[in-house]
Protein backbone atom coordinates (compact mmCIF):
# COMPACT_ATOMS: atom_id res chain seq x y z
CA UNK A 1 0.00 0.00 0.00
CA UNK A 2 1.04 3.38 -0.87
CA UNK A 3 2.03 5.36 2.66
CA UNK A 4 -0.01 8.76 2.81
CA UNK A 5 1.93 12.06 2.70
CA UNK A 6 2.40 12.11 6.45
CA UNK A 7 3.96 8.84 6.75
CA UNK A 8 6.31 9.61 4.56
CA UNK A 9 7.17 13.27 6.44
CA UNK A 10 6.86 11.41 9.79
CA UNK A 11 9.36 8.96 8.51
CA UNK A 12 11.93 11.30 7.18
CA UNK A 13 14.71 11.10 9.81
CA UNK A 14 16.54 13.97 8.66
CA UNK A 15 13.94 16.11 6.96
CA UNK A 16 11.16 16.22 9.09
CA UNK A 17 10.13 19.61 9.97
CA UNK A 18 11.24 21.03 6.99
CA UNK A 19 9.12 18.99 4.74
CA UNK A 20 6.00 19.72 6.65
CA UNK A 21 7.07 23.65 6.86
CA UNK A 22 7.16 23.36 2.78
CA UNK A 23 4.16 21.05 2.29
CA UNK A 24 1.97 23.75 4.84
CA UNK A 25 3.37 26.14 2.14
CA UNK A 26 2.07 24.78 -0.78
CA UNK A 27 -1.03 23.42 0.51
CA UNK A 28 -1.97 27.33 1.28
CA UNK A 29 -1.58 28.16 -2.33
CA UNK A 30 -4.87 25.47 -2.43
CA UNK A 31 -2.94 22.59 -4.67
CA UNK A 32 -4.13 19.36 -4.27
CA UNK A 33 -1.69 16.70 -2.60
CA UNK A 34 -0.77 13.24 -3.42
CA UNK A 35 2.29 10.35 -3.41
CA UNK A 36 4.07 10.00 -6.68
CA UNK A 37 7.30 8.59 -7.19
CA UNK A 38 7.26 8.06 -2.89
CA UNK A 39 7.43 11.43 -3.25
CA UNK A 40 4.70 14.74 -1.67
CA UNK A 41 3.24 15.99 -4.70
CA UNK A 42 0.96 18.72 -5.74
CA UNK A 43 -0.90 19.35 -9.13
CA UNK A 44 -3.59 22.05 -10.42
CA UNK A 45 -6.13 20.86 -12.25
CA UNK A 46 -4.79 17.57 -12.65
CA UNK A 47 -1.35 18.88 -13.82
CA UNK A 48 1.76 18.21 -11.61
CA UNK A 49 3.21 21.63 -10.61
CA UNK A 50 5.19 20.56 -7.70
CA UNK A 51 7.23 17.92 -5.40
CA UNK A 52 9.08 17.91 -2.61
CA UNK A 53 12.39 15.94 -2.11
CA UNK A 54 14.37 14.22 0.44
CA UNK A 55 17.89 13.87 0.02
CA UNK A 56 21.42 13.18 2.36
CA UNK A 57 23.03 16.93 2.72
CA UNK A 58 19.44 18.93 1.46
CA UNK A 59 15.59 19.13 0.82
CA UNK A 60 14.49 20.61 -2.00
CA UNK A 61 11.08 22.03 -3.61
CA UNK A 62 10.35 21.30 -7.63
CA UNK A 63 8.85 22.97 -9.97
CA UNK A 64 8.51 21.00 -12.78
CA UNK A 65 7.98 23.95 -15.45
CA UNK A 66 10.49 25.93 -13.09
CA UNK A 67 12.18 27.23 -16.32
CA UNK A 68 8.78 29.41 -17.02
CA UNK A 69 9.45 30.95 -13.72
CA UNK A 70 11.14 34.74 -13.79
CA UNK A 71 13.21 33.73 -10.38
CA UNK A 72 13.47 37.47 -9.69
CA UNK A 73 15.10 36.41 -6.28
CA UNK A 74 17.61 34.22 -8.25
CA UNK A 75 16.77 30.59 -6.10
CA UNK A 76 15.96 28.21 -8.63
CA UNK A 77 18.59 25.87 -9.90
CA UNK A 78 18.47 22.88 -12.71
CA UNK A 79 18.27 19.55 -11.06
CA UNK A 80 20.61 18.34 -13.34
CA UNK A 81 22.78 19.45 -15.69
CA UNK A 82 20.61 17.62 -18.61
CA UNK A 83 17.31 19.06 -16.79
CA UNK A 84 15.12 21.15 -19.20
CA UNK A 85 12.60 22.04 -17.25
CA UNK A 86 12.40 21.38 -13.61
CA UNK A 87 14.21 23.98 -11.23
CA UNK A 88 14.57 23.28 -7.11
CA UNK A 89 15.30 25.29 -4.55
CA UNK A 90 17.64 23.12 -2.60
CA UNK A 91 17.33 24.06 1.84
CA UNK A 92 19.04 22.74 4.58
CA UNK A 93 17.56 24.05 7.44
CA UNK A 94 14.11 25.34 8.44
CA UNK A 95 14.98 28.98 8.78
CA UNK A 96 16.18 29.09 5.35
CA UNK A 97 12.72 27.72 4.52
CA UNK A 98 11.07 30.09 7.18
CA UNK A 99 13.08 33.17 5.40
CA UNK A 100 12.04 32.17 1.80
CA UNK A 101 7.84 31.93 2.97
CA UNK A 102 6.58 34.56 1.52
CA UNK A 103 9.22 34.08 -2.24
CA UNK A 104 8.25 30.22 -2.36
CA UNK A 105 4.32 31.51 -2.08
CA UNK A 106 4.74 33.89 -4.91
CA UNK A 107 6.57 31.28 -6.91
CA UNK A 108 3.87 28.76 -6.52
CA UNK A 109 1.00 31.57 -7.68
CA UNK A 110 2.97 32.26 -10.37
CA UNK A 111 3.18 28.84 -11.41
CA UNK A 112 -0.57 28.06 -11.11
CA UNK A 113 -0.97 31.37 -13.27
CA UNK A 114 1.20 29.96 -15.81
CA UNK A 115 -0.50 26.65 -15.59
CA UNK A 116 -3.71 28.33 -16.06
CA UNK A 117 -2.44 30.07 -19.18
CA UNK A 118 -1.39 27.02 -21.13
CA UNK A 119 2.25 27.91 -21.08
CA UNK A 120 4.52 25.01 -21.88
CA UNK A 121 7.72 24.57 -21.87
CA UNK A 122 9.43 24.37 -25.34
CA UNK A 123 12.24 21.26 -24.94
CA UNK A 124 15.45 21.00 -27.54
CA UNK A 125 14.14 18.38 -30.04
CA UNK A 126 16.69 15.66 -30.54
CA UNK A 127 17.69 17.22 -34.49
CA UNK A 128 18.78 19.79 -32.18
CA UNK A 129 21.11 18.23 -29.80
CA UNK A 130 24.63 17.53 -30.96
CA UNK A 131 25.38 14.22 -32.11
CA UNK A 132 28.93 12.74 -31.20
CA UNK A 133 30.77 12.67 -34.02
CA UNK A 134 31.76 8.58 -33.13
CA UNK A 135 27.69 8.26 -33.97
CA UNK A 136 27.66 10.49 -36.84
CA UNK A 137 30.65 8.61 -38.57
CA UNK A 138 28.60 5.17 -37.60
CA UNK A 139 25.71 6.34 -39.28
CA UNK A 140 27.63 7.28 -42.45
CA UNK A 141 28.85 4.02 -42.68
CA UNK A 142 25.44 2.27 -41.63
CA UNK A 143 22.25 3.59 -43.04
CA UNK A 144 20.10 0.86 -41.68
CA UNK A 145 21.55 1.68 -38.09
CA UNK A 146 20.58 5.28 -38.70
CA UNK A 147 17.44 4.12 -39.37
CA UNK A 148 16.35 2.22 -36.63
CA UNK A 149 17.66 4.73 -34.14
CA UNK A 150 15.97 7.65 -35.79
CA UNK A 151 12.88 5.52 -35.76
CA UNK A 152 13.10 5.47 -31.31
CA UNK A 153 11.11 7.39 -29.61
CA UNK A 154 12.41 10.86 -28.95
CA UNK A 155 13.09 9.71 -25.17
CA UNK A 156 14.90 6.59 -26.24
CA UNK A 157 17.17 8.53 -28.44
CA UNK A 158 17.44 10.81 -26.10
CA UNK A 159 19.03 8.38 -22.95
CA UNK A 160 21.41 6.65 -25.61
CA UNK A 161 22.59 10.60 -26.77
CA UNK A 162 23.15 10.92 -22.87
CA UNK A 163 24.82 7.65 -22.41
CA UNK A 164 27.34 8.04 -25.50
CA UNK A 165 28.44 11.64 -25.00
CA UNK A 166 28.94 11.10 -20.98
CA UNK A 167 32.01 9.14 -22.28
CA UNK A 168 35.26 11.18 -22.40
CA UNK A 169 37.37 9.03 -24.83
CA UNK A 170 36.53 7.95 -28.36
CA UNK A 171 36.88 4.74 -27.60
CA UNK A 172 34.67 4.50 -25.17
CA UNK A 173 32.13 6.32 -27.08
CA UNK A 174 32.08 3.91 -29.85
CA UNK A 175 32.58 0.94 -27.80
CA UNK A 176 28.95 1.95 -26.00
CA UNK A 177 27.62 2.59 -29.39
CA UNK A 178 28.66 -0.70 -30.71
CA UNK A 179 27.52 -2.83 -27.52
CA UNK A 180 23.95 -0.94 -27.80
CA UNK A 181 23.29 -1.64 -31.58
CA UNK A 182 21.74 -4.64 -31.45
CA UNK A 183 19.10 -3.12 -28.57
CA UNK A 184 18.57 -0.03 -31.02
CA UNK A 185 17.99 -2.53 -33.69
CA UNK A 186 15.41 -4.07 -31.36
CA UNK A 187 13.39 -0.95 -30.64
CA UNK A 188 14.19 -1.14 -27.15
CA UNK A 189 15.35 1.96 -24.74
CA UNK A 190 18.61 2.02 -23.01
CA UNK A 191 17.17 0.61 -19.84
CA UNK A 192 14.53 -1.98 -21.59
Amino acid sequence: MKPTVEELITKNKNWKEELSKLRSIVLDCGLTEEVKWYQPCYSFNGSNLIILGSFKDFCTLSFFKGVLLKDEHKILEFAGQNTQSAKIVKFTNLHQIIGLESVLKDYIKEMIALEKSGAKVTFKTIEEQKLPEELEEIFSQDKDFEKAFKSLTPGRQRAYLLHFSSAKQSRTRISRIEKLKPKIFEGKGLND
